[in-house]
Parts: structure tokens; C-alpha cells; sequence
């Protein structure tokens, strides 16, 4: 990509103002009555429309929800966005912020998902209920497709909803007893579900920091991967490789450290690979690479980066049968009674599209779409690095970490909304150790990312 046709310049469109807009406060209305001691007493007019207290049960709040610091990170984002719109609606908007794709699903795979819906109209094809755990052809082309010669079984899988939805069900199987680390920065929904669940203390302000959390902070310093030998010692440890949202992969040395410091301590490993298939080096993809894993780590995955499954919501939890809590319990039994409670079995129809993306035809399509976005991860590297920012991540994922040293994230998403109308992600979104970057996504049509590269040059050269 010619960063001279990234330098174009800005249509004026895109860079156009709204004055600013009149507000109009509401005056109260008052009686005055005067006694004859002289003392005036104001009196509120009262309300031709006075409403009445709204009715409240008796039951109490959760006090765990109480704990959480204003809202999750994408949905406020995603307010901000409108609130832009609401002030400049005619403004061109890219979003580059919330890792959502933006590539048609390959027609390899939804034709198999309308197959299948077509077959439900008919008697032959018919299916209600289908098993918890996910179909068994499903689960065992998951496992020969991405655990291979790694010892995994068909019986270790179990199909879901998305990871997002199984980092939950994993938070309720752990209990509020239990102490949890996380990479910092780190996928918010590790943090908040701890907190929800009441495995957390209160939010401190002054650090970030909710309590009882161990924050393994990820830097460029460190090469993005944390410092084991200071970390305290915890019952959880929440790992994303490739990290989101760094974009860092762990090596395999630094893997090999990690199982071992987790095997030390008794602890075991929600091991995030949700990006796995992004990654261009010889990075590890799966936890499962490392020996002795299986007796420490679960792994979560989805279809959703690799096949644009945003919406049609399929994924899978690896739980190896060799994993055992202190007494010796088998923790997948325990997350198969958890998922037997809490969740009626992945959709029919998206299972059907996952067995077509496992098939060769469909492998190479998600490999497409993957190449695809790694191409728009590319032109914003570029981008940035040409403007002599440090960059990170983009190599082995669909994200880019820019630095802004000596800056708040959220003024920088701001600035650059404001200015540029493209939405990014506050680095500081994702915990204290994300404060001064910001992160942007490559899930985009290619029209708007190179749109976006041009804003960027026209704000920062």
C-alpha cells in the first residue's frame, strides 16, 4: 500500500463542524406568602402533573452489580458513537473501535446453514432438542482440525454460544470463593464477570483496580507478557494469546513458563484463542502445545473472527478430562452439569455452519477472510508507523495498539472522533496498564479503513 495515496487529503465533508447548539434551562415557579413577622417563606408551586414514587419490591440489589464501574466498555463506546452521529449527522462514521467483522460470511458456509434450516421445514430434517454438549460430528472435527496429534478428544468439547457467553458459565462452574488473575490490559469480560459473580472487591479510583484481582501487567517493556516471578500466587488465571487487545502472541518459551508457574501454585488457566488462527509465526495456537497443559489449563474459542460468527454465535471450551480440582473431581464433569443447566445446546443451524467451515473448502475460506483483514491491519500499521508513533500487536492479530505516551485514552478516542469521526477503543477500556493507547481494529470494508488511514495523516502529520 503507497502511503502517498494514504496521504489524500480529507474531503471537506469529513472534517465539517456543527455550531454550537442553544440550550434552554426550565425556570420553577414559586408562591411567596409574607407573614406580619416580616419572614418570607418559599413555597414550591405545586406540579399539575406531580408523579407518584414508583412502586419497589422488597427484594435487594445485587450488591456485586453495585461494584461495577460505570458501563461495559463496547456498549459505551457505541453510546459515544451516537452521540456523535445525534452532533454531526451527516458525518461519515468508520468504526474501527469494537472488534465486530464486517466481511460477508463465505457462501461455503451459509449455504450449509440454509440446507439445514430448509431441512427443519421437512419431516426427515426435523430436529428439536440437540445435545448440550454440542453435535458429536462437530465436536470431533473441532478436535482433529485444531488439537490434531495433541491428545484432545471429541469427549473434551463442548459447543456453545460464543466464548464470551463461556467465560461466564466458566465463572459460575469457578464459584465466588475463588482468587483470579488477568493480564493487564485484558478482554473486560474476564474482570467484570468476577466482579459480578463476587469474587472482587471494591473499585479502587485511585489505581484502577478492583481488589482482590491480581493485575499481571503486559508491556512493551516486557515484551507483553507478565512477570511471573513477582506474580502472587492465584486460583484463575485468565490468558488471551493472541492478546486483546495488545495483539501480542505468546511464545512458546513464555507459554512453557506460564503452565509451569500455574502447575507450581495449583492453578488452573482459562487459556483465550479466540485469534488463534492469526497468528504468522510459530506461536503456539493452542495451550495444548505445551506439555503438561491438559492437567492445568481449559481453552476457550470461536468461530467468530474466523467465519464473521458475530451474529450467527458459535463457539467451543476445550476441558480436558486430565484437569482435576484438589479433591480430585473432574472439572469437566462439573462444567457439563453447568452446561446442562444453564444452556440448551448451540443453535441447529449455526453447528451445521461450523461443520462446513471445518471442511477443506471452508478452511480455505476463513483463511481468506483472515488474510483479508491482516491485509487492513497492514495499511493501519503503516499508517501510524509512518506518522513515528510506536505501534504493537497486528502481526498475529486483528488489532493494533498505538501509543500515545503522556496522554488519557479516552481524550485520545475522543480527539480523534471528533476530528476524524472514526471510532477506535480507549486502551485504558481494558485496565490500568492500557492507559495511554489506543486500540484499532481491522474489521472493515477496505474503502473505509484506507478513509480512515487518510483522517489519521491529515490529524497527526
Amino acid at each position: 500500500m503507497s502511503l502517498t495515496q494514504l496521504s489524500a487529503s480529507i474531503s471537506s465533508s469529513s472534517s465539517a463542524f456543527l455550531g454550537q447548539q442553544s440550550t434552554n434551562s426550565r425556570t420553577s415557579k414559586f408562591s411567596v406568602s409574607v407573614r406580619r413577622n416580616l419572614i418570607c417563606k418559599c413555597v414550591a408551586a405545586a406540579s399539575p402533573h406531580t408523579e407518584k414514587a414508583a412502586y419497589t419490591t422488597m427484594v435487594s440489589r445485587n450488591a456485586n452489580m453495585a461494584k461495577l464501574e460505570a458501563g461495559y466498555l463496547f456498549p459505551e463506546i457505541n453510546r459515544r458513537k451516537l452521540a456523535h452521529l445525534q452532533k454531526y449527522p451527516d458525518a461519515q462514521v468508520i468504526s474501527l473501535g469494537i472488534g465486530d467483522t464486517t466481511e460477508p460470511i463465505p457462501e461455503v458456509i451459509t449455504s450449509a446453514m440454509a440446507e439445514r434450516s430448509r431441512a427443519l421445514s421437512t419431516l426427515e430434517g426435523y430436529s428439536g432438542y440437540g445435545a448440550e454438549q454440542g453435535e458429536k460430528k462437530l465436536r470431533a472435527a473441532i478436535a482433529s482440525t485444531y488439537y490434531g496429534d495433541l491428545g484432545i478428544e471429541d469427549s473434551d468439547i463442548f459447543v456453545s454460544d460464543g466464548a464470551k457467553c463461556d467465560i461466564s458459565r466458566l465463572q459460575l462452574l469457578f464459584g465466588a470463593n475463588v482468587s483470579i488473575a488477568v493480564q493487564d490490559p485484558s478482554y473486560p469480560a474476564y474482570v467484570d464477570s468476577g466482579v459480578i459473580l463476587g469474587q472482587t472487591g471494591q473499585f479502587d479510583k485511585d489505581v484502577e483496580k478492583y481488589g482482590n484481582i491480581e493485575y499481571m501487567r503486559c508491556n512493551p517493556e516486557n515484551g507483553f507478557f507478565p512477570d511471573l516471578s513477582s506474580t502472587p500466587k492465584t486460583d484463575v488465571i485468565f490468558f488471551c494469546s493472541p492478546n486483546n487487545p495488545t495483539g501480542a502472541a505468546a511464545t512458546r518459551e513464555q507459554l512453557t513458563q506460564l503452565v509451569k508457574f500455574a502447575k507450581k501454585n495449583g492453578s488452573i488457566i482459562v487459556y483465550d484463542s479466540a485469534y488463534g488462527m492469526y497468528i504468522a509465526d510459530d506461536s503456539p495456537r493452542s495451550i495444548y502445545e505445551i506439555p503438561g497443559a491438559k492437567e492445568v489449563a481449559i481453552e476457550t474459542s470461536s468461530f467468530s473472527k474466523y467465519a464473521g460468527f458475530t451474529g450467527v454465535r458459535l463457539g467451543w471450551t476445550v476441558v480436558p478430562k486430565e484437569l482435576l480440582f484438589s479433591d480430585g473431581f473432574p472439572v469437566a464433569k462439573d462444567f457439563n452439569r453447568i452446561v446442562c443447566t444453564c444452556f440448551n445446546g448451540a443453535s441447529n443451524i449455526s453447528q451445521a455452519g461450523g461443520l462446513a467451515c471445518l471442511s477443506p473448502e471452508g478452511l480455505k475460506a476463513m483463511r481468506d477472510v483472515i488474510g483479508f483483514y491482516k491485509e487492513n491491519t497492514e495499511i493501519i500499521m503503516d499508517t501510524f508507523n509512518s506518522l513515528g508513533f510506536n505501534v504493537f500487536g497486528g502481526k498475529n492479530a486483528p488489532y493494533v495498539w498505538v501509543h500515545f505516551p503522556g496522554q488519557s485514552s479516552w481524550d485520545v478516542f475522543a480527539e480523534i472522533l471528533e476530528k476524524t469521526h472514526v471510532v477506535t477503543t480507549p486502551g485504558s477500556g481494558f485496565g490500568p496498564g492500557g492507559e495511554g493507547f489506543v486500540r484499532v481494529s481491522s474489521f472493515g470494508h477496505r474503502a473505509n479503513v484506507l478513509e480512515a488511514a487518510k483522517r489519521f495523516i491529515q490529524l497527526y502529520k
